[in-house]
């Protein structure tokens, strides 16, 4: 009785493509993700180191009347500033998230 064995297979060979497939993507792709955790833990989103580097900015709080829009407020606050960067302070003091505000609505607004 004579068993038909397969033949032994030869050791995996691999090609030098093969080899920057196996090894060289998974390390490109661990190195992007190393990459964007260390950005995303580096972030500069620290206001100061102290409490004594803090600023308070000056406000004061104007109702807004009917028919008034921000830019209304930004030129009678402050006439000497840009009312770009007047109504630029005021959506950041007051977290406005469309830069549209309501009459009767209170805002803080910077009197620099």
């Amino acid at each position: 009785m004579s068993m038909n064995r397969p033949a032994p297979r030869p050791p995996l060979r691999l090609t030098r493509r093969g080899k920057i497939v196996l090894i060289g993507i998974p390390l490109v792709l661990l190195a992007a993700l190393l990459l964007s955790l260390a950005g995303f833990f580096n972030s500069p989103a620290k206001a100061s180191d102290s409490p004594g580097e803090l600023l308070v900015t000056p406000t004061v709080t104007v109702t807004v009347q009917p028919g008034e829009s921000l830019w209304a407020i930004a030129g009678t606050v402050d006439p000497g500033r840009d009312a770009r960067d007047v109504v630029a302070d005021i959506v950041q003091l007051n977290n406005l998230p469309a830069g549209a505000v309501l009459p009767g609505q209170q805002l803080f607004v910077p009197t620099r």
